[in-house]
């Protein structure tokens, strides 16, 4: 028989509260991973990579136990995100709006969109594990935490969606958010070395978002001092 309480809605609103919390540094990720798409591309890159992340989310609940012990995700994740911004700032900028996104490369023998999907997958393999652990650490049943976990997967898609509208329209952002990237991936292989109990500390969830903060709304400050791109300038006034 189905067992359903009200205790289990008010879980679910807390998984979805925590998954948000836990999937704001996802979100800008995401949104830089895709924005090297050419635009008509880069909505269905995100929606691939989300009907990719639901199939992923009813696996790791089953094998919550093993991703406990997987702490190596979290360094291949850091690594690459350092890899991401290293890559970045490494690049010279070529005009007073920054430094362009990359473009989306192929790889694995896949077209540049699929290679991306790929990528944003496992990104957000990578990010997934503290909030499936926390969701089943919440309920015991399956139906509460897949519920709270898919709900906050779409509101993170979403997120992400408005990102890329932000980034598109300030592209100065861009440094500001590949700032951040770097950050996260100290953030995992510092969680790394923690699960490994190579360092006995951990970096506090609200130092961590509110650094997180602190970078875009600086990123973001300048980049409006800098003005739109003007392609966006013109589509604002095409609409005016």
């Amino acid at each position: 028989m189905f067992d359903v309480h009200a205790t289990d809605f008010v879980t679910i609103g807390l998984l979805v509260l925590l998954e948000g919390l836990l999937s704001a540094d996802n979100a800008l990720v995401l949104a830089i991973l895709v924005m090297g798409l050419p635009r008509a591309e880069q909505n269905r890159a995100l929606r691939y990579g989300l009907v990719a992340a639901f199939g992923f989310r009813f696996l790791a609940v089953a094998l919550a136990t093993f991703l406990i012990r997987a702490a190596w995700i979290k360094l291949a994740g850091g690594g690459y995100l350092l890899y991401l911004a290293g890559m970045h700032f490494a690049r010279p900028s070529r005009n007073d709006s920054g430094r362009a996104v990359p473009e989306a490369r192929p790889g694995w023998g896949l077209s540049a969109f699929w290679a991306t999907v790929v990528r944003v997958e496992l990104i957000n393999i990578a990010f997934s594990v503290d909030s499936i652990l926390v969701a089943v650490a919440m309920s015991p049943k399956l139906w509460v935490v897949m519920t709270g976990g898919i709900v906050g997967i779409i509101a993170m898609r979403v997120v992400a969606g408005e990102l890329i509208a932000l980034l598109r329209h300030y592209p100065a952002i861009v440094d500001g958010a590949f700032a951040i990237i770097g950050w996260v991936g100290i953030k995992l292989l510092l969680e790394y070395a923690h699960a490994m109990a190579w360092v006995a500390w951990e970096i506090p969830k609200a130092f961590s978002l509110g650094l997180i903060a602190v970078i875009f709304l600086v990123s973001y400050v300048a980049a409006r001092r800098k003005g739109a791109a003007p392609d966006e300038e013109s589509a604002d006034h095409d609409r005016g």
